[in-house]
């Protein structure tokens, strides 16, 4: 049977704890992974605390008082921040800045992809093959850790991350931007090697078992697929990035 890591509860010093606290460090532009409230957390405070993370595009875990208790924490009142390991960028400045300094954008955009070790592994490659940005949501995508932090062997702190609320809008800001958004799709008509990756777009991948989410997939301009023998459904998200990224970059240095 296979063994899954249990989650590592949070180190004290990566965590801002109690309400006051976490809405002063928010007002001075300290950056969170996520903040954890107490479903039964009211108050005026409350509703000033979630304005406040909305602004920065902090996420909201809502949990019971026992999630926080196990942290091993006093006087939290119903409110837990943890520090952000990952400095998150604005998409749209990274868009500028890359645009600027003329090279060809390429970026990537993780949807739906919780495993960190995939995710620090697609860092990794994404550094080393001209990545210029990755993409995520605010929720449904694994915390970048330390774990994740030491699988990406250090490239999560190299690469921008932009966080943002909406894939969706995300694409939207791209298109507008000049940038075309590639899909991978196991069924999809054009391979790999049939797409222009010389030109700026975005690639767009999804977990190994639900793809890329079909909203999301409609809006993108082309799906993209990796050739492959025999009948096997899938390969590891880590894996196929690694050989589009590499396809990529072939491209790119020949043009």
């Amino acid at each position: 049977m296979k063994q899954f890591r249990q989650p590592q509860r949070p180190k004290k010093n990566t965590l801002v704890i109690g309400r006051v606290a976490v809405m002063d460090a928010l007002r001075n532009g300290q950056q969170f992974d996520r903040i954890y409230l107490d479903t039964m957390a009211q108050g005026t405070d409350i509703r000033e605390l979630k304005h406040l993370a909305s602004q920065a595009g902090v996420p909201i875990n809502y949990v019971q008082a026992v999630k926080l208790n196990s942290f091993n924490i006093t006087g939290h009142e119903g409110c837990v921040a943890q520090i952000a390991k990952v400095q998150y960028q604005s998409l749209q400045d990274v868009i500028s800045f890359v645009t600027e300094s003329g090279e060809a954008r390429l970026f990537l955009i993780l949807d739906g992809i919780t495993d960190i070790r995939n995710i620090g592994g697609i860092a990794r490659t994404a550094l080393c093959t001209g990545v210029q940005a990755i993409i995520i949501p605010d929720k449904g995508v694994g915390a970048l850790n330390e774990d994740a932090i030491l699988t990406s062997a250090g490239a999560l702190e190299t690469i921008p991350v932009c966080r943002v609320n909406s894939l969706m809008k995300a694409v939207d800001e791209l298109h507008l931007n000049g940038i075309l958004v590639f899909a991978s799709e196991m069924t999809a008509e054009k391979t790999i090697s049939e797409v222009d990756f010389t030109i700026p777009c975005a690639i767009v991948l999804g977990n190994e078992e639900k793809g890329v989410y079909p909203a999301l997939m409609k809006i993108c301009d082309e799906k993209i697929r990796i050739p492959m023998k025999g009948d096997f459904e899938s390969l590891n998200v880590s894996v196929a990035t690694g050989m589009m990224l590499y396809e990529a970059m072939t491209q790119r240095m020949k043009a």
